[in-house]
């Protein structure tokens, strides 16, 4: 995958910001960074989007910064001149998208119909934006799409929220989501960027959505993991599991058979994208180790152990 549209994918939510003026762009730029959110989709909706991307990618490099709702092949031109890194366009538009190809940036046009999926394919494009998203069948239209056109993903885009979004990220075809929920005008025309900051960092959990799985505990070895998930299940009603390297007491329980990583066990959370999740836990200078990632057919991760504790306990990432 392009490295912009991985960056892309790693942060799983595009903010797509309509802005006044090119002095509403550093407020805004720092709010997103400062909300974890470091994406950007300045619409080319105003006079101000040209300089307001100028000014975002010379004083924020940690802030990836594109053009949305370009139109034409002289504002592709523009927004590129002005350190535009990817490009996003409402509808399929062959010159922008060829422009694009052209000049090795990255183009995801809107498409909400098999035709203008098949173009995208015609084209070599294979992240698609599916706009306007609810109102074009939503999540259902797009499972439909992933049938027949399995090489492709989606940005979704129109009617995405807070409320929705988690729904669309479970979907493995789906890149990421955009909106301007947390970037919405009134806020920035009135300088409200700690709020913009807070649904940043809203949206940015939605997108992960981290849940607890289950809390592991190291046993000296399987006997006494055994007696001790018999107890539990015998004290609170939990169902017996019993496995090869552990038992469980229901669901939320694990007992190791044999210490493993972590001093204490480790604390299973369940997130949407462990890749997604990675990323995140990578940018506030958390890693993973290596030896304990597995991935699926497709490549993504699917189980991670993190290499630092809390509590004693290792932190184990699985995707839901």
């Amino acid at each position: 995958m392009n490295e912009i549209l991985k960056q892309i994918a790693d942060v799983g939510v595009v903010p797509v910001v309509k802005l006044d003026s090119p002095d509403q762009a550093l407020p805004l730029g720092q709010a997103l960074v400062d909300g974890d959110l470091p994406v950007a989709e300045i619409t080319f909706r105003t006079d101000a989007a040209e300089e307001s991307i100028r000014r975002l990618t010379g004083e924020l490099p940690d802030l990836l910064v594109g053009a949305g709702t370009v139109l034409t092949v002289e504002q592709a031109r523009r927004a590129v001149g002005a350190g535009a890194k990817f490009l996003v366009s409402p509808g399929f538009n062959p010159s922008v998208v060829q422009f694009c190809i052209a000049n090795g940036v990255p183009v995801i046009p809107g498409i909400n119909s098999p035709s203008q999926i098949e173009r995208g394919i015609e084209m070599g494009v294979s992240v698609l934006k599916f706009f306007p998203a609810e109102p074009s069948g939503g999540l259902d239209m797009l499972k439909a799409f992933a049938g027949p056109y399995t090489g492709v993903s989606y940005v979704p885009t129109g009617g995405i929220n807070a409320a929705n979004m988690k729904n669309y990220l479970a979907f493995n075809k789906v890149l990421a989501v955009g909106g301007s929920w947390m970037v919405k005008p009134e806020l920035v025309a009135a300088g409200r960027f700690e709020e913009i900051s807070r649904l940043c960092r809203e949206a940015v959990m939605g997108a992960l959505g981290f849940e607890l799985r289950h809390v592991g505990i190291n046993e000296p070895d399987a006997d006494t993991s055994l007696t001790e998930a018999t107890l539990m299940c015998d004290l609170f009603g939990f169902a017996l599991k019993e496995g090869n390297s552990s038992n469980f007491a229901g669901t939320a329980f694990e007992f190791m058979k044999t210490p493993y990583l972590g001093m204490n066990g480790h604390i299973a959370l369940s997130t949407l994208s462990v890749d997604r999740a990675v990323a995140f836990l990578a940018r506030k200078g958390i890693g993973t180790r290596p030896e304990t990632e597995k991935r699926d057919a497709e490549g993504s991760l699917t189980v991670a152990y993190l290499d630092r504790e809390i509590g004693g306990f290792a932190l184990h990432l699985l995707k839901r």
